[in-house]
């Protein structure tokens, strides 16, 4: 079996494929940890469908790279390049809308610019049937912030607490990744527009903080992830790396 290729070593197209297959890749697993616990049976089957999506993804562009399987199974944690916002703990229901509303309006903003660079782009096509996926991922996570925002004391505390506490990872996002022709100033402005605008009619606000004066966590890309990816990528390799070269 051949080895994985060194991210380092990669041209500019592939790296900029790897980073966001492996943010698809890692976020559609975190998604699917919710299959059988959603607070109701229909948003069981609406996050398994956005993971499946993010997983349709993560296949199309880790197949630009090379193997798909190897690249998502044997690779070491320090080698995957998905931001640290996508790896963090699904937390309750209100703490996964708040990183599913983070970064599904980044990911719409981000397929947007890249589907317009036309076909000559490398990841245009892949951008622009994307982004009508997204599209539908960034509308859910926008309704589940109205209603818990603007629902009970209760649901409102915890959309506030899902924001704050993923409110640091967020800076991450808008730092620019190897072969993506991005505006990446631009992009940032949009999101933070997009996403206020949800807030503000979800009755909340924009947190405060240290991301608010240009700081924040976050370097997923250059390979520095954060204590709980290293347990979900553990979980999600074990099966190919207890089985190599098993057929189902």
């Amino acid at each position: 079996m051949s080895a994985a290729p060194d991210p380092a070593t990669a041209d500019l197209a592939t790296a900029g494929a790897l980073a966001l297959g492996d943010d698809a890749l890692v976020l559609s697993h975190r998604l699917a940890e919710w299959t059988g616990h959603a607070p109701v049976l229909e948003e069981d089957v609406a996050l398994a469908n956005i993971a499946l999506d993010l997983l349709g993804q993560a296949r199309t562009l880790l197949s630009l790279v090379g193997d798909e399987d190897e690249l998502a199974f044997l690779r070491e944690e320090r080698a995957f390049r998905n931001v640290q916002l996508v790896e963090q703990p699904n937390g309750d229901f209100a703490h996964t809308i708040a990183r599913q509303l983070y970064f599904s309006v980044y990911q719409e903003l981000l397929y947007g610019q890249l589907a317009a660079g036309g076909e000559a782009a490398p990841l245009a096509p892949l951008a622009a049937k994307a982004v009508k996926e997204v599209a539908y991922h960034r509308d859910h996570a926008e309704q589940w912030t109205l209603r818990l925002g603007d629902g009970t004391e209760t649901s409102h505390a915890r959309m506030r607490a899902g924001l704050d506490g993923l409110w640091r990872y967020t800076g991450e996002l808008f730092r620019p990744v190897e072969g993506l022709a991005v505006d990446w100033a631009a992009l940032e402005a949009a999101w933070l527009e997009t996403v206020g605008g949800v807030l503000e009619r979800a009755t909340l606000t924009l947190p405060e903080g240290p991301r608010a004066t240009g700081w924040s966590a976050g370097a997923g890309r250059a390979g520095v992830h954060t204590e709980p990816f290293g347990r979900m990528l553990a979980e999600m390799q074990h099966l190919h790396r207890s089985h190599p070269g098993a057929s189902w």
